[in-house]
């Protein structure tokens, strides 16, 4: 709303209004301002919470500080969303349709986790919200997503064209048409741009139909896996909010550099016009998730619950996707990939060796991944792996896990220039 009182304001000569036309400015002004409405908010709904002893259910795992979180306020995610769409209503520009989609993904996927959080805490439904509900509601907003990039004529790329002499790179060139694209940027090769076409070319004449409905597929699968991967990973205090804001940081980088002709054409990538407005939406999702860590850092005060996880997930999927960047994905994304293909294999394996031995054995001591450092490995727990002996402590193990992320935030972004 800022952005439209300051662009009226502007066309007055009102001295300092046209800053509130820079991404960048905005971008700042949104991260500080999410970050403060989730520090200053954020007491508030904890209170609120305590006083309707609404706390999280620990399960018994057996595990050093277990207990002591009983009782912690749990739905916290509240907070995370209501730092985003605050920010993102008094600094973005709501005409823009990324940041349209970006707002129906939070709500839409802050209305699920808060429906599950609801069941487990009023009902004293511990299963919560039946998954095929969860998926059920991921699959709606991946076609919702889908459809709408298929559609709607603001949502186009400029697809990039080398010029090469003696087969070296000199200068990189747009197309001067928008187009419909359901290419993707690929890591670590020459030619960067992947078409979803390639896929479904052996189809001939059919082939321009089905690469939309392999598109939307692929879209659907993102943001449930991603959204499901976040879920996963919240285990720990912090480890999926400080996680989340790490991924935020890189996407919005991708998001302004695809936004910006100089930037993509010296990266070499597709151009994608007006992409860096998301910049700003990913600056209030960072300051989100960095003031709702001022209370969920170790020892929480407040835990997100599915409210928070699955909405930060899926707000990274969709995010993704709408940059063309979604390939990028396991990389950037792969302290959540790896927390749920832990929990894949454990089961299969378990399934497996039931089935052949007549008693499951487990691959780890105990998933997800981050619960399988914080058991010691004295042989007590029957598991392929042992190591580590002894236990890391859930201060360290977060702060492990956030340094990984860095790293491969920053080998997601570098993978632009890698070929």
């Amino acid at each position: 709303m800022l952005y439209y009182l300051f662009e009226y304001l502007d066309k007055l000569d009102f001295p300092g209004a046209g800053m509130f036309q820079y991404v960048m400015f905005r971008s700042a002004m949104a991260a500080v301002f999410s970050l403060l409405v989730g520090v200053f908010a954020g007491k508030k709904i904890i209170n609120k919470l305590q006083q309707k002893q609404i706390g999280e259910t620990i399960r018994d795992l057996d595990l050093e500080g277990q207990y002591s979180k009983r009782g912690t306020p749990t739905m916290g995610g509240v907070i995370i969303i209501i730092s985003i769409l605050a920010s993102i209503l008094l600094f973005g520009k709501l005409e823009n349709i990324y940041i349209i989609l970006m707002m129906v993904s939070t709500i839409w996927l802050g209305a699920l986790g808060f429906a599950d959080d609801y069941i487990k805490v009023f009902r004293k439904d511990k299963e919560g919200l039946k998954g095929k509900f969860k998926i059920i509601a991921q699959i709606g907003l991946g076609l919702i997503v889908g459809l709408t990039i298929i559609f709607s004529p603001e949502i186009v790329v400029r697809e990039n064209s080398e010029v090469r002499v003696d087969n070296v790179i000199e200068d990189v060139t747009f197309k001067t048409e928008d187009v419909k694209t359901t290419g993707t940027t690929i890591p670590f090769l020459k030619n960067n741009n992947f078409d979803y076409k390639r896929l479904v070319n052996w189809m001939g004449d059919y082939a321009d139909t089905a690469v939309w409905i392999v598109f939307i597929l692929v879209v659907i699968l993102i943001v449930t896996a991603v959204s499901n991967s976040a879920n996963l990973t919240d285990g720990l205090d912090g480890l999926t909010s400080g996680t989340s804001a790490i991924i935020g940081v890189a996407l919005g980088i991708l998001a302004y550099v695809s936004g910006r002709v100089d930037f993509a054409s010296y990266l070499n990538i597709m151009y994608i016009p007006g992409s860096d407005e998301l910049m700003v939406f990913s600056s209030a999702f960072v300051g989100a998730c960095i003031g709702f860590l001022w209370y969920n850092a170790y020892p929480a005060q407040v835990f997100m619950g599915d409210t928070g996880s699955l909405t930060l997930g899926g707000i990274i999927g969709v995010f993704a996707v709408l940059i063309h960047k979604e390939l990028l994905l396991p990389i950037l994304c792969g302290v959540f990939f790896v927390e749920a293909l832990s929990v894949i294999a454990q089961v299969t394996y378990f399934k497996y060796t039931k089935k052949k031995y007549g008693a499951g054995r487990r691959i780890f001591k105990m998933t997800p991944l981050h619960h399988h450092y914080q058991k010691p490995g004295d042989g007590s727990i029957d598991a392929l792996i042992q190591k580590p002996y002894a236990p890391i402590t859930e201060p360290k193990l977060v702060t492990r896990f956030w340094l990984i992320g860095i790293l491969l935030a920053v080998l997601a972004v570098a993978t632009l220039k890698m070929r």
